[in-house]
């Protein structure tokens, strides 16, 4: 489960329906009852947060999000997407990270999925992170 007020309009979540997982985009939010209005391959569809589940940050993550990889010789690896990078210390290991935006540069932020980032990125560039490659 997700808390609604992490959840903004271009995040990436799985919606669940019916036992089943969808990956989809949220379009809308009604803070009245605390829903969130989700669009999946399939329709858009309203969903209670108990509903939604986060995509964990992970490389086919990055590189679906349009972030090209540079592997580098001390096991590190580099994620550029624009201006905007991410490096963590292991390939492949997102626990610990830095990322930056020009003069803007954060040490081990709390991004473990795929929306938390979208809001980072969101934050510190001024742009939601789509798919579109920059």
């Amino acid at each position: 489960m997700i808390k609604f007020n992490d959840i903004k309009i271009g995040d990436f979540l799985q919606a669940e329906y019916e036992g089943q997982l969808s990956t989809g985009e949220v379009v809308n939010l009604n803070g009245d009852e605390k829903q969130v209005c989700v669009r999946t391959d399939v329709q858009e569809f309203w969903f209670d947060t108990e509903h939604l589940h986060p995509i964990v940050l992970d490389d086919a993550a990055l590189l679906d999000l349009g972030f090209s990889k540079e592997p580098n010789a001390d096991g590190s690896a580099k994620y550029k997407k624009g201006s905007f990078r991410i490096v963590t210390p292991v390939d492949g290991d997102f626990s610990k990270m830095e990322m930056w935006y020009r003069e803007d540069k954060r040490h081990n932020p709390n991004v473990h999925y795929v929306h938390q980032l979208q809001n980072q990125y969101l934050d510190m560039t001024k742009i939601h992170l789509t798919r579109e490659l920059v």
